[in-house]
């Protein structure tokens, strides 16, 4: 990622002997068909469901990819019943996992690869291909999402694939913009309570870039419906029309939608023209430290941006805890970092970096730690201007006007220092079942002393203190929350990680969310790289 700074990267942390991790990020085989597990301790009774789990499992065809996120998307499953777990996996069988199998090449470009011109095709022809445009991916190798009662795996262009949570079989591929006019998705849409759910998604017009918001509804008119009925809630004007920012997620509370808008910007330019100058799309994405974030908010009933914007200093974030409403304020809560270049430190080559090559890859990267902004939903021509308008007692997070319409904002940590020895925090979850835009307590994560989360965190809000699960040369995945039966405290119930080794013994670790003591683990007989998002279906 390139910065428009010609500032030096600072080096954030100075952790040495860090171990290899390219098992990890390498390629494995498929298991199509369930096999049973090693359960050691006791896994409870009363999960009946599934994991599904999505990252990429495959990282060549013949020449090798790039980037990590570039990898073929492969999907798993760990079905828990009865306290037994069987695990299988699949690769999706996207156009371009097709594509690339039967020429053992990579024909499709992913975020970090550029495919190579046909070496069937004479000189001319393969001059002439370096001038159309690129076709966006179907890798949908980021999570699983819900849309009306239906699972797809999802990345952030306009594909999707419809899945069978059982069999993990391809069912369809679905195109967003047959149905609204966005050029993508993300990967994480937010749900109301009555399963209507909410995601972003860019566009590209004669007149630039929009930011949209989008709202699918709950209701399915027959078996093969898919996003029909699907609207843009909103559209928003980025900063700069031909410089529009990156976005991983967004945040949601009750009433509004919350757009980030970070200094990571994407030059359309340079990522049209990336065939024609040899370049992959990430070659066109760079760090702006010299602009500040703004959060837009959105009325979710009236599809309205608030006229109010909040600033802040420049900050990157993939990924929001929660958002609340309370009097008169709303609370953002999420992983930060000071520094938006981490992007493409992710590259295959650097994560299979060993020795001080790794170190010091790891210590040049900026660390993600959580963080609340208050902002002021009150505001008027008669608000005060350069005063600090954050009365919440006991918060050192501050929102202070600077013109009618622009609040500037600084943050507070939802941490303590010690959260700094396990590498910051990221992967964020929490009881979204029956917290999410509510006031909460708990929130869980990954601490990352390393390229990948090392360690499982729990963190009380409360009094700022956390448990951790952490034991040497074992990488936990994101942590996801399942609400135990006739559960009263907000942290009733268990938490599920995959934890992945460098060796044949990845195991699914059940912990009790409240203790944050192992309960079981179902040992799995095969390798699994490291993923990146997942759900637990509960009806499966």
């Amino acid at each position: 990622l390139s910065s428009s700074s010609a500032a030096q990267k600072t080096n954030f942390t100075k952790v040495h002997g860090l171990p290899d991790i390219t098992p990890l990020v390498s390629s494995v085989q498929e298991t199509p068909e369930p096999i049973p597990t090693t359960v050691k301790g006791t896994i409870p009774t009363w999960i009946h469901g599934s994991l599904l789990r999505n990252g990429p499992g495959k990282f060549e065809f013949g020449n090798h990819y790039n980037h990590w996120f570039d990898g073929m998307a492969l999907m798993h499953r760990f079905q828990i019943e009865d306290g037994q777990v069987t695990y299988r996996s699949r690769f999706l069988c996207s156009d371009s996992y097709t594509q690339n199998s039967e020429r053992n090449r990579i024909i499709v470009s992913e975020f970090g690869t550029l495919a190579l011109p046909d070496p069937c095709k004479n000189f001319f022809q393969r001059f002439l291909s370096r001038f159309e445009m690129p076709k966006p991916t179907d890798n949908a190798s980021v999570n699983f999402v819900k849309y009306k009662g239906d699972y797809y795996v999802s990345t952030e262009t306009n594909y999707m694939h419809r899945v069978d949570p059982d069999t993990l079989e391809s069912k369809q591929k679905v195109d967003w913009s047959k149905f609204i006019a966005v050029n993508g998705a993300t990967a994480h849409p937010h749900f109301d309570p009555d399963g209507t759910a909410y995601n972003m998604g860019n566009s590209y017009r004669n007149k630039g870039a929009f930011y949209n918001i989008i709202r699918v509804p709950p209701e399915r008119d027959g078996p093969e419906d898919t996003l029909e009925g699907a609207k843009i809630l909103c559209s928003i004007a980025p900063r700069d029309k031909s410089k529009p920012s990156y976005y991983h997620s967004f945040g949601m509370s009750e009433n509004y939608v919350v757009f980030i808008e970070q200094p990571i910007k994407m030059d359309l330019f340079k990522i049209v023209t990336g065939r024609l100058r040899g370049k992959s799309l990430n070659e066109g994405v760079y760090w702006d430290p010299n602009q500040e974030t703004i959060f837009h908010l959105i009325d979710k009933q009236t599809g309205k941006e608030m006229p109010v914007k909040y600033y802040t200093k420049a900050l990157s974030t993939f990924h929001q805890i929660n958002a609340f409403e309370q009097d008169g304020f709303l609370m953002l809560d999420m992983c930060c970092s000071d520094d938006g270049q981490s992007i493409n430190n992710f590259l295959i080559q650097n994560l299979r970096q060993s020795g001080e090559a790794l170190d010091e890859m790891y210590n040049t990267m900026s660390r993600p730690f959580p963080r609340r902004f208050v902002l002021p939903l009150n505001i008027t021509s008669e608000t005060l201007l350069e005063q600090n308008l954050n009365t919440r007692p006991d918060s050192t997070a501050t929102a202070v006007c600077r013109t009618k319409n622009q609040v500037f904002c600084t943050f507070e940590d939802l941490h303590g220092e010690d959260l700094k020895d396990y590498g910051g925090l990221e992967f964020p979850h929490i009881n979204y079942a029956r917290y999410n835009t509510k006031p909460y307590r708990y929130y869980y994560g990954c601490g990352f002393r390393h390229l990948v989360g090392d360690s499982l965190i729990k963190m009380d809000l409360e009094s700022k203190e956390f448990k951790v699960w952490r034991q040497p040369d074992l990488y936990p995945s994101e942590p996801v929350f399942i609400l135990s039966p006739n559960a009263v405290e907000e942290d009733d119930g268990v938490i599920l990680s995959v934890i992945i080794t460098t060796d044949k013994s990845t195991f699914l670790l059940v912990l009790d969310a409240k203790t944050f003591e192992e309960l079981g683990r179902a040992e799995v007989p095969v390798n699994i790289p490291y993923g990146f998002h997942g759900v637990f279906n509960s009806s499966a």
